[in-house]
């Protein structure tokens, strides 16, 4: 699944905003950076994105400054459903429970019955996203596994969304929970006599978090080393260092970098169990993607991104133009204030030059 449109209508600061995600040929991009300031709407994109998709679509929250005789908020989106249903040959359009796209009733009638299948579709697997909000923090605690069949090796597709909320927002434990059981279930799968538990791969989710972890840790000289076997904690390295460090002694962009690599691998696993991360699609949204981390690792963030992951659909925010260069023009999306309080949408190259 991937992304090709949407459309925003009264949702945070937008009357209405349509954002391109694909390329001219009308295929999804495989990396969209959307650039602004502090308070042009960039997380309130994210939050939209993320509750209209096959398998949870609500209703979008009302402005606290609209009138009451203003329409209600919502937004439409396009996907591309790709390896979730690949005979399909045209977009599925998700749509706010308190909106319509078309005139016709027949029509938007078949368009609700479609949309209403594939979230029973979507309940039953696939279909991966995943938003890492920017209010993220890294708690200091210890690793604690509650029954992984119901957490940590499950994806759950009407999860919400917390781009806002920073008491919902420590990754700490969760990035753990995805280290260590990518460490434990793929030795355990190539060390013991028990049959396969129906399609899932547990030697390529170890292999495929190694290697994500790999890839952006490199870029701030860290590595990942394995667990240690007395506590379970997953451990690191700087170069030129052989000391090995806990998760929670990283450095912050570290820690940042890593639950990146962890918590997005372990969602494609959990949705797509039989495939390898690496090979599978997915859209993974990241808000102020460039948080802790200095100008030299922004300028190589989305390379490394695409490496690690290149079956994934990367949206992105940032508020640096450091790392907003360091992307292709045709993938970055501008959203400026105006003087009036408008918040206009500027694409291409003119999302270079205003």
């Amino acid at each position: 699944m991937k992304l090709l449109q949407a459309v925003l209508v009264g949702t945070g600061p937008f009357e209405k905003l349509v954002l391109p995600f694909a390329d001219e040929a009308g295929e999804a991009r495989a990396m969209t950076v959307i650039h602004g300031a502090g308070g042009v709407g960039k997380s309130s994109v994210l939050a939209a994105l993320a509750s209209t998709r096959p398998g949870h679509c609500v209703v979008q929250p009302s402005r606290w400054e609209a009138q009451e005789s203003a329409p209600q908020p919502f937004a439409a989106c396009d996907w591309a459903l790709g390896q979730d249903e690949p005979l399909r040959p045209h977009p599925l359009s998700i749509v706010s429970p308190n909106a319509r796209l078309s005139v016709s009733d027949e029509q938007e009638a078949l368009r609700r019955r479609e949309q209403a299948l594939f979230d029973r579709l979507a309940a039953e697997g696939g279909f991966a996203f995943l938003t890492i909000p920017s209010t993220r923090w890294f708690s200091r605690q210890p690793i604690a596994f509650s029954a992984p069949a119901r957490t940590v090796a499950r994806y759950d597709v009407r999860a919400a969304a917390a781009t806002d909320d920073a008491t919902r927002s420590d990754l700490a434990r969760e990035t753990k929970q995805a280290l260590a059981y990518a460490a434990i279930s793929s030795a355990l799968s190539l060390h013991t006599a028990l049959p396969p538990r129906g399609e899932r791969s547990f030697d390529l989710l170890g292999a495929s978090m190694q290697s994500a972890l790999d890839t952006l840790l490199a870029l701030v000289g860290c590595s990942y080393r394995g667990l240690d076997p007395f506590s379970f904690e997953p451990m690191f390295s700087i170069q030129g260092s052989e000391r090995e460090l806990p998760f929670d002694a990283l450095p912050t962009r570290a820690r940042h970098l890593a639950a990146f690599a962890a918590l997005s691998v372990r969602t494609l696993w959990a949705a797509y169990p039989d495939h390898d991360p690496r090979e599978s699609e997915g859209v993974i949204a990241i808000d102020d993607v460039d948080l802790h981390q200095d100008s030299q690792v922004q300028q190589q963030l989305l390379h490394a991104l695409r490496e690690a992951l290149p079956g994934v659909q990367w949206i992105l925010t940032t508020a640096s133009s450091v790392l907003a260069s360091s992307a292709d023009a045709r993938a970055v999306l501008a959203l400026r204030s105006l003087p009036e309080g408008r918040v206009r949408l500027f694409a291409g190259d003119q999302a270079r030059t205003h």
